[in-house]
């Protein structure tokens, strides 16, 4: 079991939702953390809003996981900054609304650069060093779609699928090198991320789910994750009655079929 306290740790996608709350329960924990996202302000508020004592011990790296070629300087900076990385938390993500027929490709390579080949990037940088320290954990937020798919959710679904086959197999290359990897399936949860994903033109959605709206708080999505952490954990899924598709698609897959066919799943709800 990893005790998630005194490591140096990593966290993209940390200005909001479920990676800002990380920041918080592990800023309190006294780890040494690289907070990373696109805007530098919001970056400087969420570490604002850490503990007093904890906020000397929280480093900002802007970061944008669309620009892959600029993730290797920030890989760099990170390392330095953090002495190391015990920890990686791939976190940032964008989201999708819009039917197939109706999106544009470069959204679905967008959501592909984003949610997938960030991760794999970055996982691939700070690898070597967690080898040489003799272990480590990379964490990912995936997401229940990610093992199963659903309407207007295309591209976003087909990045966490992707997630899942690369860091199984990643998992299974270096478990024997100290290093655990865990995939954190989560369902609905009360986030912005409807309200920011991308429509069929790349636009912003703007609207807030209906499902999500109801779902379980990001505080407590993040007390979870990093339990899995601490346990060791393969893989989580995590929110409410919608965890049950995982099971109904794995052993009634004919009628977990039936069940996506009725979805009263839009763009808006």
């Amino acid at each position: 079991m990893t005790k998630l306290s005194n490591k140096s740790i990593w966290i993209t996608g940390a200005s909001s939702g479920i990676g800002e709350q990380l920041v918080y329960q592990l800023a309190a924990r006294g780890n040494r953390l690289i907070i990373s996202a696109r805007r530098k302000e919001i970056l400087e508020t969420v570490r604002a809003n850490c503990p007093p004592k904890a906020q000397s011990n929280v480093f900002i790296l802007p970061l944008d996981l669309s620009d892959v070629p600029a993730l290797d300087s920030a890989a760099r900076a990170a390392l330095q900054i953090g002495q190391g990385i015990d920890v990686l938390f791939n976190n940032g993500g964008i989201s999708q609304r819009s039917l197939v027929s109706e999106t544009d490709f470069e959204v679905d390579r967008r959501l592909m650069e984003v949610n997938y080949f960030s991760a794999v990037k970055l996982s691939k940088l700070v690898l070597p060093n967690m080898i040489d320290r003799g272990g480590g954990h990379i964490v990912v937020t995936s997401s229940l779609v990610g093992k199963f798919g659903t309407p207007f959710r295309s591209a976003y679904s087909a990045s966490k699928h992707a997630l899942h086959g690369f860091f199984e197999a990643l998992r299974a290359e270096v478990f024997d090198k100290g290093i655990g990897v865990t995939l954190f399936c989560g369902g609905y949860i009360k986030t912005n991320i409807s309200f920011n994903a991308v429509t069929g033109d790349g636009s912003k959605h703007n609207q807030m789910d209906e499902n999500q709206a109801k779902g379980k708080r990001a505080e407590t999505a993040a007390r979870a994750m990093i339990r899995a952490v601490e346990a060791d954990k393969r893989e989580v899924y995590f929110g409410g009655r919608e965890v049950m598709g995982v099971y109904i698609k794995r052993f009634f897959p004919g009628l977990f079929a039936g069940i996506v066919k009725k979805m009263k799943i839009s763009q808006t709800k």
